[in-house]
């Protein structure tokens, strides 16, 4: 997620997966370095393309290493040395967000938005990830009632492109949906405020226009959700339980209609 520790456990037989739910750490912002920048330090984080976007090191799960080299929207996981149970938290949430996470905020993101009136938001994602190691490759998107809270939100919509080794989201698998154009298996739980995951049965590594409205509305649909929240921030990177080296975002953009 963003400057702070995502508090996300899970517990479903041998594998968990999590979410992440932030607790409370100042944020650390590492200045821009002209077109890139090293993030080592757990909470460090650095806007790019102007402040539009934020990239974070994340490293909220655990004590081990990790550093990414940011490029505009793109960031690379050079090192990490996470080794995490897969039936426990991941490591860290590496990643790439739009809006505002504990009071890290970017600027004309058009966030946060009434969960009414997102027809247009979207994003697109490209992504490279390693044949070793455990992780999954996820948008994180939340939400409140407060469109200015500055701690935890009351609910979180998880999209699995994809992942790798026994790892599973929060809860228990409820549905398999037609979402935006390809099929998921939904999963839903609470751990102190709703979780609702989609995970793609078909693993991709890159989305075009993502109609991130379309997930929304299905998580309202089933109660994860509610219509009168606001949407906060749309985050995009990678889970490490183990490993973690060479997970890679190539570019990243959101947008809302």
């Amino acid at each position: 997620m963003s400057p702070r520790p995502t508090a996300r456990v899970l517990t479903t037989g041998l594998a968990v997966a999590c979410c992440l739910a932030t607790l409370t750490a100042a944020p650390a912002v590492a200045g821009q370095v002209g077109a890139a920048a090293q993030l080592c330090g757990k909470w460090d984080s650095t806007p790019v393309e102007g402040g539009r976007y934020i990239v974070q090191n994340n490293v909220w799960g655990a004590s081990t290493p990790q550093c990414i080299d940011v490029n505009g929207t793109g960031f690379t996981v050079t090192t990490a040395g996470h080794n995490n149970a897969t039936n426990g938290s991941p490591a860290s949430y590496p990643s790439i967000y739009a809006g505002c996470h504990y009071r890290n905020c970017t600027t004309g993101s058009g966030l946060p938005r009434a969960v009414s009136q997102l027809s247009g938001a979207r994003s697109s994602w490209s992504t490279s990830v390693p044949s070793q190691g455990v992780y999954d490759t996820a948008y994180d998107l939340w939400y409140d009632p407060n469109p200015n809270q500055t701690g935890q939100n009351a609910g979180e919509l998880m999209i699995w492109l994809n992942h790798r080794g026994s790892v599973q989201p929060v809860g228990s698998k409820v549905a398999t949906a037609q979402v935006a154009g390809a099929t998921w298996d939904v999963w839903t739980g609470n751990i102190g405020w709703n979780v609702i995951s989609y995970v793609r049965t078909s693993p991709t590594t890159s989305v075009s226009n993502l109609d991130l409205n379309a997930f929304t509305q299905d998580a309202v649909s089933r109660g994860s959700i509610n219509r009168s929240w606001y949407l906060t921030s749309v985050q995009a990177g990678f889970e490490p339980w183990q490993g973690g080296t060479g997970l890679a975002t190539h570019s990243f953009s959101f947008s809302l209609g």
